[in-house]
């Protein structure tokens, strides 16, 4: 019986080693053939230890364990980023991502989920450096036990690799040590990224200029995020739809409108990133760019605005806390969560629902007497998880927000997006979506007039769950306006008429927006 357990502890090590050396860093490519390959990272493991002397043996066992379980644990960030981001995890900047993600799962699921999640997190990371540690030391000691045996394993291994390898059906891998390379040049890149932005940061063909966005004297301009919608939700029938609907009504009450695509700096999360790309001008990709940014004088568009004398506001229902970052964009005013007068539920993740953020501001910006305003407005009824979902309401009965109370979906708890069948998922997001656009075009219909222009897009694509594999990062843009001296301002840019961008629609970064907008209602620089 002793005799089984050891060699059933030697056969399992093997595997965990195996598997943790050639598991690919993407859950799309989990296939059996991904696993019928031969680690050479392994190969050249066995050999250290069968070559290195007995005293050197146990520390290297326990030193080279634990790389492999730290390595083990980069791995899982790798599949978790590609899941929700599209990429893999940076060592370098990507920590403080880690912050949101608890306080998402504090704010959708409660304190008690947030904190068994850090520490499941915590568990997690010790148990798998511990039981690699072991692995390595019990798969060490059988292979300097049998050095023989070992170097002859090692051998036929390697050649029959050799014989056996086909064009186009790889025998081996070396995907421990690709994946180990690839972080190595992005800690480079990370280590290098802050002289790279002070460089681009220092160009701004705007800066101390006092002629800017002389075109839209009078014209309130309101700028609206729609959270997670990206380009793939142009392909579902229920948003299509939506936004062919939307167009109709838009142009019956005497509206025309341009829309093409901006390349997002994020995917599946990081709004606040895209957010201060489109208003700064610069292409924030990472929180570090974040928070030199907003210590920076960077001109942005609300700054702009109310440098032009417009009154520049912030409504941001987001915000639950306090924001010091807000500062930076230069607002006159800033409307957070507990500012907007809300005393309905949360629906999973938002605070409020878009159609109350929208009439929000109405009430307490343009219904009052008033100059010309510029607003900024991030909406997150349609963040993940997307269910539950408000129903929109007639405006003059919106009140104080006491009538979600009434509707059903106001006492469901929030569903998490992983482990659910996939085309619920794309059904809920779906949902969520044609919810805040019809937001927005009903807000417009309502309250629109000659001197309102609207600039809604989305701020990044949601999570692969959704887009599939394989998907751009690109979201739409729209400009709505009735007076047509506005959109001749932007016919140059090539957009494509009505609310929903063509797939051929022009398409750039999110950086290039800011210039762009000052450049179309701004004079020309003698």
């Amino acid at each position: 019986m002793r005799t089984l357990l050891r060699r059933t502890a030697t056969v399992l090590a093997g595997l965990f080693v195996l598997f943790v050396l050639i598991a690919p860093s993407d859950l799309e490519k989990f296939t059996p053939e991904a696993f019928l390959r031969v680690p050479l990272e392994g190969l050249i493991g066995v050999m250290v230890f069968v070559l290195l002397p007995d005293r050197f043996r146990k520390p290297a066992a326990i030193a080279g364990g634990v790389a492999l379980g730290l390595f083990a644990v980069v791995k899982i960030m790798d599949i978790g980023f590609d899941m929700v981001l599209y990429r893999p995890f940076d060592l370098v900047l990507d920590w403080p991502l880690l912050g949101p993600a608890v306080d998402f799962v504090d704010v959708t699921f409660g304190r008690f989920a947030s904190v068994l999640a850090i520490g499941l997190a915590v568990a997690l990371v010790a148990g798998i450096v511990w039981l690699a540690s072991v692995s390595v030391l019990r798969l060490g000691s059988v292979a300097a036990g049998r050095r023989p045996v070992a170097i002859r394993a090692v051998a036929l291994t390697a050649v029959a690799c050799v014989s056996l390898a086909v064009p186009g059906i790889p025998v081996y891998s070396d995907a421990a040590a690709t994946a180990l390379v690839d972080h190595a040049r992005r800690v480079k890149v990370g280590l290098h990224d802050q002289e790279a932005f002070a460089a681009e940061a220092s160009v701004d063909a705007f800066r101390g200029r006092t002629d800017l966005l002389s075109s839209l004297q009078g014209k309130d301009v309101v700028f609206t995020f729609v959270e997670s919608y990206g380009k793939s939700a142009l392909d579902m029938p229920d948003v299509a739809a939506k936004l062919a609907q939307g167009d109709d009504r838009l142009k019956a009450a005497g509206y025309t409108a341009k829309s093409a695509y901006l390349t997002s700096p994020t995917a599946g999360g990081g709004s606040w990133m895209a957010q201060a790309t489109l208003l700064s001008g610069l292409w924030i990709d990472n929180q570090q760019r974040y928070r030199n940014l907003v210590a920076s004088d960077r001109l942005t568009l609300p700054r702009a605005f109310r440098e032009a004398s417009w009154r520049s506001v912030g409504v941001v229902p987001g915000i639950t806390q306090a924001w010091p970052e807000g500062d930076f964009f230069h607002y006159n005013e800033i409307y957070d969560a507990a500012d907007l007068g809300y005393k309905g539920p949360r629906f999973g993740y938002a605070t409020t629902p878009d159609q109350f953020t929208l009439e929000s501001f109405q009430r307490n910006e343009r219904a009052k007497q008033h100059g010309p305003v510029m607003a900024a407005i991030p909406m997150v009824s349609s963040h993940a998880p997307w269910s539950p979902t408000p129903d929109s309401v007639e405006w003059d009965r919106l009140g104080d927000g006491s009538i979600y109370s009434a509707m059903p979906a106001s006492n469901d708890p929030p569903e998490s997006i992983f482990g659910r069948d996939p085309a619920a998922v794309r059904a809920d997001y779906a949902h969520s979506i044609s919810y805040s656009l019809e937001s927005v075009v009903s807000w417009i219909e309502r309250y629109g007039d000659e001197n309102l222009v609207v600039v809604f897009l989305g701020d990044h694509q949601p999570a692969q769950m959704v887009t599939g594999e394989g998907a751009s990062r690109d979201v739409p843009i729209t400009v709505v306006a009735k007076d047509p001296a506005v959109l001749q301002q932007v016919e140059p840019w090539g957009w494509d008429d009505g609310i929903k961008p063509g797939g051929t629609a022009p398409v750039s970064r999110m950086s290039d927006f800011r210039d762009r907008f000052l450049s179309a209602f701004s004079p020309a620089k003698a």
